[in-house]
Protein backbone atom coordinates (compact mmCIF):
# COMPACT_ATOMS: atom_id res chain seq x y z
CA UNK A 1 0.00 0.00 0.00
CA UNK A 2 1.41 3.25 -0.92
CA UNK A 3 2.65 5.42 2.42
CA UNK A 4 0.63 8.52 1.23
CA UNK A 5 -2.80 6.85 1.62
CA UNK A 6 -2.40 4.80 4.66
CA UNK A 7 -2.83 8.14 6.74
CA UNK A 8 -5.94 8.86 4.69
CA UNK A 9 -8.10 5.08 5.00
CA UNK A 10 -6.82 5.28 8.78
CA UNK A 11 -8.39 8.90 9.35
CA UNK A 12 -11.35 7.46 7.52
CA UNK A 13 -11.81 4.69 9.76
CA UNK A 14 -11.22 6.59 12.63
CA UNK A 15 -13.64 8.75 11.94
CA UNK A 16 -16.29 5.67 10.63
CA UNK A 17 -16.52 7.13 7.41
CA UNK A 18 -18.11 4.86 4.53
CA UNK A 19 -16.25 5.61 1.45
CA UNK A 20 -19.77 5.18 -0.44
CA UNK A 21 -20.90 8.35 1.19
CA UNK A 22 -21.03 10.68 -1.91
CA UNK A 23 -22.09 14.65 -0.67
CA UNK A 24 -21.04 16.89 -3.53
CA UNK A 25 -19.18 19.79 -1.98
CA UNK A 26 -18.29 22.77 -4.47
CA UNK A 27 -15.92 25.11 -2.67
CA UNK A 28 -15.30 28.92 -4.03
CA UNK A 29 -12.23 30.33 -3.27
CA UNK A 30 -9.70 32.41 -4.89
CA UNK A 31 -6.41 30.87 -2.28
CA UNK A 32 -5.13 28.19 -3.37
CA UNK A 33 -3.83 27.23 -0.22
CA UNK A 34 -6.98 27.43 1.20
CA UNK A 35 -8.64 25.05 -1.92
CA UNK A 36 -5.83 22.59 -1.02
CA UNK A 37 -6.77 22.38 2.64
CA UNK A 38 -10.48 21.99 2.25
CA UNK A 39 -10.32 19.71 -0.83
CA UNK A 40 -7.64 17.24 1.14
CA UNK A 41 -9.97 17.14 4.64
CA UNK A 42 -13.28 16.99 2.90
CA UNK A 43 -12.26 14.11 0.61
CA UNK A 44 -10.86 12.70 3.97
CA UNK A 45 -14.90 13.21 5.28
CA UNK A 46 -16.08 10.94 2.45
CA UNK A 47 -17.19 14.07 0.09
CA UNK A 48 -17.07 14.53 -3.43
CA UNK A 49 -14.68 17.86 -3.46
CA UNK A 50 -15.08 19.98 -7.02
CA UNK A 51 -12.67 23.38 -6.63
CA UNK A 52 -13.15 26.25 -8.47
CA UNK A 53 -10.76 29.73 -8.14
CA UNK A 54 -13.48 32.29 -8.87
CA UNK A 55 -17.05 33.49 -8.42
CA UNK A 56 -17.75 33.12 -12.55
CA UNK A 57 -15.80 29.60 -12.31
CA UNK A 58 -18.02 28.88 -9.24
CA UNK A 59 -21.68 29.74 -11.30
CA UNK A 60 -20.36 28.17 -14.09
CA UNK A 61 -19.62 24.55 -11.94
CA UNK A 62 -22.58 24.87 -9.66
CA UNK A 63 -24.75 25.27 -12.64
CA UNK A 64 -22.84 21.94 -14.13
CA UNK A 65 -22.32 19.63 -11.07
CA UNK A 66 -25.40 20.72 -8.99
CA UNK A 67 -23.84 19.85 -5.87
CA UNK A 68 -25.05 19.17 -2.70
CA UNK A 69 -23.46 22.24 -0.77
CA UNK A 70 -21.41 25.32 -2.12
CA UNK A 71 -18.59 26.50 0.40
CA UNK A 72 -18.56 30.35 -0.84
CA UNK A 73 -15.68 32.81 0.09
CA UNK A 74 -16.97 36.17 0.83
CA UNK A 75 -13.76 38.57 -0.19
CA UNK A 76 -12.28 37.28 -3.67
CA UNK A 77 -11.54 40.15 -6.42
CA UNK A 78 -13.73 40.54 -8.83
CA UNK A 79 -17.30 38.95 -8.46
CA UNK A 80 -17.70 39.02 -4.39
CA UNK A 81 -19.15 35.88 -2.66
CA UNK A 82 -22.62 37.88 -2.41
CA UNK A 83 -22.59 38.31 -5.77
CA UNK A 84 -22.12 35.00 -6.64
CA UNK A 85 -25.12 34.08 -3.81
CA UNK A 86 -26.86 36.34 -5.30
CA UNK A 87 -26.78 34.54 -8.46
CA UNK A 88 -27.10 31.54 -7.38
CA UNK A 89 -30.29 32.17 -5.44
CA UNK A 90 -32.02 34.11 -8.56
CA UNK A 91 -31.29 30.99 -10.77
CA UNK A 92 -34.31 28.47 -10.63
CA UNK A 93 -31.16 25.65 -11.13
CA UNK A 94 -28.79 26.83 -8.68
CA UNK A 95 -31.56 28.40 -5.70
CA UNK A 96 -32.00 25.35 -3.43
CA UNK A 97 -28.41 24.42 -3.50
CA UNK A 98 -27.63 25.39 0.58
CA UNK A 99 -25.03 27.91 0.25
CA UNK A 100 -22.31 28.31 3.60
CA UNK A 101 -20.22 31.30 3.05
CA UNK A 102 -16.99 31.05 4.13
CA UNK A 103 -15.67 34.04 5.72
CA UNK A 104 -13.34 36.15 8.15
CA UNK A 105 -15.94 38.56 8.23
CA UNK A 106 -17.76 37.81 11.87
CA UNK A 107 -19.65 40.44 13.05
CA UNK A 108 -23.11 40.24 13.25
CA UNK A 109 -24.28 43.04 10.64
CA UNK A 110 -22.49 41.12 8.01
CA UNK A 111 -23.79 37.74 8.90
CA UNK A 112 -26.85 38.72 8.95
CA UNK A 113 -26.25 40.34 5.42
CA UNK A 114 -25.06 37.18 3.94
CA UNK A 115 -28.18 35.52 5.64
CA UNK A 116 -30.77 38.26 4.39
CA UNK A 117 -29.26 37.30 0.84
CA UNK A 118 -30.12 33.81 1.15
CA UNK A 119 -26.81 31.94 2.73
CA UNK A 120 -28.20 29.22 4.42
CA UNK A 121 -24.99 29.42 6.98
CA UNK A 122 -21.53 30.28 7.56
CA UNK A 123 -18.04 29.53 8.89
CA UNK A 124 -15.87 32.08 10.08
CA UNK A 125 -12.46 31.91 9.44
CA UNK A 126 -10.11 30.63 10.75
CA UNK A 127 -11.76 27.15 11.05
CA UNK A 128 -11.21 23.67 12.37
CA UNK A 129 -10.18 21.40 9.46
CA UNK A 130 -9.99 18.62 10.95
CA UNK A 131 -13.36 19.06 12.53
CA UNK A 132 -15.12 20.87 9.13
CA UNK A 133 -16.18 17.86 7.57
CA UNK A 134 -18.82 16.75 10.47
CA UNK A 135 -19.69 20.56 11.20
CA UNK A 136 -20.23 20.48 7.41
CA UNK A 137 -22.84 17.33 8.00
CA UNK A 138 -24.24 18.50 10.24
CA UNK A 139 -25.09 21.78 8.90
CA UNK A 140 -26.60 20.18 6.12
CA UNK A 141 -28.42 18.07 7.85
CA UNK A 142 -29.97 21.23 9.47
CA UNK A 143 -30.68 22.99 5.97
CA UNK A 144 -32.13 20.32 4.32
CA UNK A 145 -34.55 19.91 7.30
Amino acid sequence: MNIYYEPLIAKAILKGNRMDECTKILVIEDEEHIRTVLSYNLKLDGFEVYLAENGTTGLEMAHKIQPDLILLDWMMPGMDGLQVLSELKDDITTKSIPVFMLTAKSMMAEVGRALYQGADDYITKPFDVVELGQILKEKLEKART
